[in-house]
């Protein structure tokens, strides 16, 4: 018997368990003082009202035998996809076996190396979200870091790519730093993926909180999906989730959109991860993919967007409270989350310890992301407005 001494590689603690482990300590240490989460990105707006009464309308439907349902089709129900392909990609031309519905992203983009050999060589961007890294360092596979940095505005740079990348990860908007890179910048990703047959793994749980699409200057537009580009339905595999946008972080659900026209050594990668997904997952439950189908009902999506919104009014507040305190700021315009740059004098976990023993905040260090990360902090805006507020007016005693 031998074990993966890969998982070996792995950092002993993974990131947001870390953060809720010290946040334990100090609430152990310190009963009944108040505590300001600005660290871990959960949402807290209730699910919106049409959501739920689909959802109570299927666990109905369970409750008859003339409208019970036993194991969901493996890949998902038709009447999700059609609803995914109407309202998200009805200018793409998918087909419903071209959309996969899967228990939220962190699944599938870990499941998704399935598909590839672990001598595959993968570009991940520094920083950006643990899970890339640690699924192909537990592979085994050869890792290259894209520096995104304050320099690059955070965003890889194709030209800088020293060895050929097999797999290609790219978060956008990006998560931790909650900047979006624009179609000039991805097409050019793209544009390289197609020339040295690679596959560029798509993350596009953010999409819905860009405030910068659709617009004619490519420089400034950030892309609601991949295939936007051209020559991405050859060379990408978008991810998709309900989680952020829809609140769906309890319910799970999600989707990956994997084109026929995906092409890699003769071989058809729809076709293997359709085959993938039918030998390993069950599905998600009838009751789940109701509850997803009525995000795009004219009522779900209007409360749906009413609580992006009211997130990202929460990452203006943050952002300006920063900014006028006096911290170096990015991010909080098309993403949920705000980037900002610590004292010199602090490490990232020094200054994470700073500020909950001094204000009784929580955050998430920017080391966890990536060792670009280490001068930066993370804030989500997944939080109650007035924890927002108070945690903005307890930092201005830092000045």
């Amino acid at each position: 018997m031998f074990v993966n001494k890969n998982f070996l590689s792995l950092k002993e603690s993974y990131l947001f368990t870390e953060v809720v482990s010290r946040t334990e300590v100090y609430k152990k240490k310190n009963v009944g003082k108040e505590i300001i989460n600005l660290g871990v990105g959960d949402v807290k707006k209730a699910l919106p009202k049409v959501i739920i009464e689909a959802i109570k309308n299927a666990v109905d439907e369970m409750g008859d035998e003339k409208t019970f349902r036993g194991y969901s089709p493996e890949t998902g129900y038709n009447f999700l996809k059609e609803e995914i392909i109407k309202n998200e990609y009805m200018n793409f031309e998918f087909d419903l076996d071209e959309i996969f519905i899967s228990d939220g992203i962190a699944a599938d983009i870990g499941n998704i190396l399935d598909l590839f050999d672990k001598n595959n060589v993968v570009g991940i961007c520094d920083p950006v979200y643990p899970e890339y890294l640690d699924t192909n360092v537990m592979d085994g596979r050869e890792i290259i870091f894209l520096d995104c940095v304050a320099e690059n505005n955070f965003c890889p740079e194709v030209e800088n790519v020293k060895k050929k990348l097999d797999l290609i990860y790219i978060c956008n908007p990006n998560n931790p730093t909650g900047i979006g890179m624009n179609k000039d910048k991805l097409q050019r990703w793209i544009d390289y993926a197609n020339e040295n047959q690679s596959v560029v793994l798509y993350d596009g749980a953010y999409e819905k909180f860009i405030s910068h699409g659709n617009l004619d200057d490519n420089k400034n537009n950030i892309p609601h999906s991949v295939y936007e580009l051209n020559g991405a339905k050859e060379c990408a595999i978008e991810f998709r989730s309900f989680s952020k946008s829809a609140g769906f972080t309890g319910l799970r659900c999600g989707y990956t959109v994997v084109p026929k026209n995906l092409v890699r050594e003769k071989i058809n990668l729809n076709k293997l991860w359709t085959r993938r997904q039918c030998t390993k997952t069950n599905g998600v439950s009838y009751i789940v993919q109701r509850g997803a189908q009525a995000v795009f009902s004219s009522g779900g999506e209007k409360e749906c967007m009413e609580n992006i919104r009211y997130y990202m009014e929460n990452a203006k507040i943050i952002f300006n409270g920063l900014k006028n305190i006096g911290f170096k700021v990015f991010g909080g315009q098309d993403a949920p989350y705000v980037w900002f740059e610590i004292p010199e004098k602090y490490s990232c976990w020094e200054w994470f310890d700073f500020l909950l023993n001094n204000f009784g905040i929580v955050g998430t260090p920017g080391i966890g992301f990536g060792k670009n990360g280490e001068r930066y902090f993370r804030f989500s805006a997944f939080g109650k407005r007035e924890d927002v507020l108070l945690g903005i007016d307890r930092l201005k005693r830092y000045i």
